[in-house]
């Protein structure tokens, strides 16, 4: 492929708690990392207890929007693509939020808007992304923990085989139950009860008997692997693929949700817009860690790459849908 025919790609996640955007560009031999930037835009503000998009939600979204297609132009980026997953599932005025995004989608592509994606198919991109390039043993479970959802995913061989979304995530966990800052004994076990019903159903839709391998992805995953290996700030490249151990995991999960917010603040790796809410998202960890360690599983490895780099893929073509190579950063 010659630079004069070289694609740019984007792709954009926009979930519950924050807005993403990866600019790739696509080579012969897989893509090559331009830009990765993520802003928390809390777009499922309230969604849970009302049922619509709040104002001031929704502006967020737009200014971060605005700003993400600003970058993308600059970068020679044709192709681009939006998914939305569980906050805009719920919404009563979801029309608002895809009127937005065309507006700015179509400074691109146009006609292009943001699209709500099952919870299958969002799965199936989140595992194709966490997993390129990453060594691991099969069968692999992929665990995408967002702010109104969770994703499970079973596959081997880079083929999924098994997966489902959960409606528990670090945000919805925490406007449902976790009211008091520290949580109480009691907010906590009204949480506790409501992770165990989705992680059942979650299992029984997605067994994990003979899964050797675990997978998180996503800022909840990233920040706990962060704190456990003592970074002072965060380093996506000493992240990426780190390991943890499921003891070590569980009492960092089990620390985190008896701090304050502002003492979470405190932790170098912290990004200001997640203190609030992991929280919720650790005890989702915990009950998973619980299942994991159940079927033999000893670790979590973490993936910096998720969801956007399986759409980053996915609009690269079937050139690279053969590829063993992942995604890799520019230098």
């Amino acid at each position: 492929m010659s630079a004069p025919d070289r694609v740019v790609v984007a792709a954009i996640d926009c979930g519950t708690n924050s807005i993403r955007l990866l600019v790739s560009r696509v080579e012969a031999d897989g893509l090559v990392e331009l830009h990765r930037q993520m802003r928390i835009v809390r777009l499922g503000q309230g969604v849970d207890a009302t049922g619509e998009f709040a104002a001031e939600a929704l502006d967020r979204v737009r200014v971060a929007l605005h700003d993400y297609v600003d970058l993308a132009l600059e970068l020679g980026v044709t192709a681009v693509r939006m998914v939305a997953t569980s906050a805009a599932r719920d919404a009563a005025n979801r029309d608002e939020f895809f009127a937005l995004t065309a507006t700015e989608l179509g400074r691109i592509t146009p006609g292009a808007q943001a699209e709500v994606i099952e919870g299958t198919e969002e799965a199936a991109l989140s595992y194709r992304g966490a997993t390129a390039g990453l060594a691991a043993t099969d069968p692999v479970l992929v665990v995408d923990l967002g702010g109104g959802s969770t994703e499970l995913v079973v596959g081997s061989g880079g083929t999924v085989e098994r997966a489902f979304s959960a409606d528990i995530g670090c945000v919805r966990i925490t406007e449902r139950a976790l009211h008091s800052d520290p949580p109480t004994d009691a907010e906590v076990a009204v949480a506790q009860a409501a992770i165990t019903a989705g992680i059942d159903e979650a299992i029984r839709r997605v067994p994990l008997d003979g899964v050797r391998t675990w997978i998180g992805v996503a800022g909840t995953f990233t920040t706990l692997a962060a704190l456990a290996h003592g970074l002072s700030d965060y380093d996506p490249a000493l992240i990426h693929g780190s390991r943890v151990s499921l003891g070590e995991l569980t009492d960092l999960c089990r620390r985190l949700v008896a701090m304050s917010a502002a003492q979470r603040l405190e932790l170098g790796p912290m990004h200001p817009g997640r203190a609030d809410v992991i929280g919720g998202g650790a005890l989702v960890v915990i009950a998973l860690a619980q299942a994991l360690t159940a079927v033999g599983v000893t670790e979590l490895v973490v993936s910096e790459h998720d969801i956007l780099d399986g759409v980053a893929l996915e609009l690269a073509g079937p050139t690279l849908a053969e590829s063993d190579g992942g995604p890799v950063a520019e230098n």
